[in-house]
């Protein structure tokens, strides 16, 4: 992707797109981010060689552009009822506005085009979509939240949606669709709590996402099935991405639990016992689909053809894996020897 320069171009303007939206004064300043965000990230996208990744950035298109377009009309029409005599209460149009955001960046029941998007990218422009594109929606959220029966219904919505998406799924790319819309549920619980841990929370995930992606795009595996095949003669690689799995899912020993350790303590602190009881039941369910990516590869021995074991990887791959690995294996142990210090 770097080798090419308007893919460097439209990369720029993608980041730049994001920091328009979330440092803007004013609402026009926000969807003119967003504008520039969306129309940078298509070319990233399209691929005239791959139907699916045309199909996946026409789909993305028309949903972003909806989502624009009923922004912009929530937006001017706040305005306008704001400097006339008859009073809509804001309420209406705080909700068509977070409704947009949620739209934009996937979440639950704004859901049915993140998974069919993702199954038609390539790893790379996966992790773009799962990482880069929730931020600047995610930001404005924040600046707007607040715990009432819509956003619970969303949170609920998003965990479940999440977690019981993913079962019966092959594709390892709608599997990390559906874990990032359970991921998102989390985030959303953890911006009615402070904005300090959901930016916690995102930071974790963007980095254990990252690592699994890395691995996944090394090796070129798009299916569940295809991990009982390869990486049989390096169980060192298997082992990298069983950690990162299982620390993705939240599991304690690993980093990935300790956002989630204080998300469940805070809203615990706020009452919010039957939300949290059910996010803690899902994150066992997403659990289950983790490990079902390599748990059967470990425990069964698979017959490899010979000339199907080639290095895939450089030295350099192999240490940066396993510093990945390192840091969400012992994460957490050290944030909390280090908050025991202080």
């Amino acid at each position: 992707m770097l080798k090419n320069p308007s893919k460097i171009l439209f990369l720029s303007t993608l980041f730049i797109g994001t920091l328009i939206s979330i440092s803007s004064t004013s609402w026009l300043g926000v969807w003119m981010g967003l504008e520039i965000n969306l129309l940078s990230f298509i070319p990233l996208m399209s691929n005239s060689k791959n139907i699916l990744s045309t199909e996946a950035s026409l789909k993305y298109f028309l949903v972003q552009a909806i989502a624009s377009s009923l922004l912009l009309f929530s937006l001017i029409m706040m305005f306008l009822m704001s400097n006339m005599s008859i009073m809509l209460n804001n309420e209406v149009f705080l909700l068509l506005i977070s409704s947009t955001l949620l739209l934009k960046m996937g979440a639950a029941p704004f859901h049915f085009w993140f998974p069919g998007t993702m199954e038609g990218l390539n790893w790379w422009n996966n992790l773009i979509l799962m990482t880069w594109q929730k931020i600047a929606p995610l930001m404005l959220l924040s600046y707007m939240i607040k715990m009432n029966l819509f956003f619970s219904i969303i949170i609920v919505l998003s965990i479940s949606v999440g977690s019981l998406g993913g079962l019966n799924q092959t594709s390892l790319r709608k599997l990390m669709a559906y874990s990032s819309i359970n991921h998102l549920g989390w985030m959303i619980a953890a911006m009615t709590s402070g904005e300090n841990l959901w930016e916690l929370y995102f930071l974790i995930y963007s980095f254990l996402s990252a690592a699994i992606i890395f691995m996944f795009h090394t090796f070129q595996i798009f299916h569940v099935n295809q991990n009982f095949l390869m990486m049989n003669n390096d169980p060192k690689m298997k082992f990298c991405l069983f950690s990162l799995l299982l620390s993705l899912g939240g599991l304690p020993p690993f980093l990935g639990f300790l956002p989630k350790w204080l998300i469940i303590q805070t809203m615990a602190e706020l009452n919010s016992l039957f939300i949290v009881t059910l996010m803690v039941i899902t994150t066992l369910i997403t659990l289950f689909y983790y490990l079902r990516i390599t748990f059967t590869a470990f425990l069964f021995s698979y017959t490899e053809i010979k000339w199907n074991y080639t290095h895939f990887y450089s030295n350099q791959f192999y240490i940066t894996m396993m510093t990945f690995t390192t840091i969400s294996i012992l994460g957490l142990t050290f944030s909390s020897l280090m908050f025991n210090m202080m």
